[in-house]
């Protein structure tokens, strides 16, 4: 498990605790909003994955990453095409083509400075 999913683990841990939240609860709540934010995200198809990186310090191909990382912990056999169809609703390929479009020399510029998942 990366480094970033392990702190948002324990600190939404710590929170349930805090508030009386039982583990099965925290779940469904944790998995509900991924499913919002991927639905977002697949809905802002107008958001470039560079931005989110430059912006966020994650994006769309880390989110993949992320959930089959999470598949593979729990011996579900997926591998990374499949997880980005989860996320992106679509092939990774369709939606490039779709949606990607060049990026700038600022957006070059910025994601050289960023941290890559």
């Amino acid at each position: 498990m990366s480094s970033v999913l392990m702190i948002a683990q324990s600190a939404m841990q710590q929170n349930a605790r805090v508030i009386g939240m039982d583990e099965k609860m925290r779940t469904e709540l944790e998995a509900a909003a991924f499913r919002t934010l991927v639905d977002h995200l697949r809905k802002r198809t107008d958001v470039q994955n560079l931005d989110l990186m430059n912006l966020a310090g994650f994006c769309r191909n880390c989110l993949a990453k992320w959930y089959l990382a999470a598949a593979e912990e729990r011996g579900v056999a997926m591998n990374l095409d499949e997880a980005k169809q989860t996320v992106y609703g679509m092939p990774y390929d369709e939606w490039k083509r779709k949606y990607q479009s060049e990026a700038s020399s600022k957006q070059k510029g910025d994601a050289s400075q960023q941290h890559q998942h």
